[in-house]
This record gives C-alpha cells, sequence and structure tokens, in this order.
C-alpha cells in the first residue's frame, strides 16, 4: 500500500467570507496515474459538491451557494498551534 501524503488548507469563501482549515491527502508516488486524491475534514460551512481524484478537479460549495475547485481558494496552512 501507498504511503498517504497528509496536509492542512485553508479554504476561504470570496462570496461570504467563511473560512476554516481542511485536511486533505493523496497519495505519495510520482508513478500512480492519479493522486487519490481525498478531503478527509472540511471546515464547518463547506461541502463536496464533486469529488476527483485531483486537487484542481475536486469541487467544494460553501454554505452560502458558492462553488469553486478545492485547489483555487486553498492556501497552505501555517503552522498552527
Amino acid at each position: 500500500m501507498a504511503i498517504r501524503d497528509r496536509f492542512s488548507k485553508k479554504l476561504s469563501c470570496p462570496q461570504c467570507g467563511n473560512a476554516g482549515f481542511a485536511e486533505a491527502s493523496e497519495i505519495d508516488d510520482p508513478k500512480r496515474k492519479h493522486p487519490d486524491f481525498k478531503v478527509d475534514q472540511l471546515p464547518r460551512g463547506f461541502g463536496v459538491q464533486r469529488p476527483a481524484n485531483h486537487q484542481e478537479s475536486f469541487m467544494i460549495k460553501c454554505e452560502c451557494g458558492r462553488k469553486f475547485p478545492f485547489r483555487s481558494l486553498a492556501e497552505a496552512a501555517a503552522e498552527r498551534r
């Protein structure tokens, strides 16, 4: 079984300002055709619109109705304490 890279990303909705941290993971193997991207936990107010194997295609929906690709409005989370 391949090792999964786990990481946190901060999501922010430009329409309503809703924000929070998502926990995600993908397989760390450059030989694989796709990284099997998964969002393991979304912050309150966000949901999955359309799952996908790549961050760029994974669609998120905010409770205000705004839909966007995971990667477009996510930024790497700074060291959280």
